[in-house]
C-alpha cells in the first residue's frame, strides 16, 4: 500500500520506501562485515519485524539461518502495557550460535530488554539486536542495539510492519500516524 492511500491518515512520512531500502542495504553491509567467517542466525520478532528481517536479509550478501520469536508488550494500544508475553518461541536450539535479532522498532526496550536476557541464558554464542528504528525519548529499559537504521522521536509510527490494531503494516513507507486515528 502506497501513503497516498492513507494520506489522511498520517501527520508525515518519515522514511520512503526506497530511504528504507537504501539503509538496510548499508546495514546489511556492516553486518556481513561484522559476521565474516561465523554462521549468522537471524530471529525476528513477530509480527512486526517481518518486513524489515525479510528485507535486510535479502540484503545480505551471505547466507544465514532464519527464525522467529513472538513476544508482546502491547495489547491493541499505543503504549507498552509493561508485562511482556512469550507468543511463539524459536524452533532452533542457539546454543553457541551468534544471534542477531531483528527488530522494526525499539520504544520503551521492555520487549528487547526482556529477549536479549532470556536468549543470553540459553547458552547463545552471542546476541546483538538489529532495529529500524529507535526512540532514544521514550526508553525506559537499557537495551544498546548494535545497528539502528534511524532514531526518531517519541511519536506513534506506522508502517513498513508497524502497526496500530493491525492496520497500517503493508504500508511501503514508515509515517508518524495521526493522533484522530487512534484517539
Amino acid at each position: 500500500m502506497d501513503s497516498a492511500h492513507v494520506q489522511d491518515d498520517l501527520v508525515e512520512v518519515l522514511f520512503t520506501e526506497k530511504q528504507i531500502q537504501d539503509r538496510l542495504q548499508e546495514m546489511a553491509d556492516q553486518i556481513a562485515a561484522d559476521y565474516e567467517g561465523r554462521d549468522l542466525l537471524l530471529v525476528g520478532i513477530l509480527r512486526g519485524a517481518v518486513m524489515v528481517m525479510a528485507d535486510l536479509a535479502r540484503a545480505l550478501p551471505r547466507h544465514c539461518e532464519m527464525d522467529w520469536i513472538a513476544i508482546s508488550s502491547y495489547g491493541s494500544g499505543t503504549k507498552s502495557s509493561g508485562v511482556v508475553r512469550l507468543l511463539k518461541d524459536l524452533d532452533t536450539d542457539i546454543t553457541n550460535r551468534h544471534v542477531l535479532v531483528v527488530d522494526e522498532i525499539i520504544d520503551t526496550g521492555l520487549t528487547l530488554s526482556w529477549l536479549v536476557n532470556s536468549l543470553g541464558g540459553r547458552n547463545a554464542a552471542s546476541v546483538e539486536i538489529a532495529t529500524l528504528l529507535r526512540k532514544p525519548e521514550a526508553l525506559t529499559m537499557p537495551v544498546e542495539p548494535r545497528y539502528v537504521g534511524w532514531d526518531i522521536p517519541n511519536e506513534f509510527v506506522v508502517g513498513y510492519g508497524l502497526d496500530y490494531r493491525e492496520r497500517y503494516r503493508n504500508l511501503r513507507d514508515i509515517g508518524t500516524l495521526a493522533p484522530h486515528v487512534y484517539s
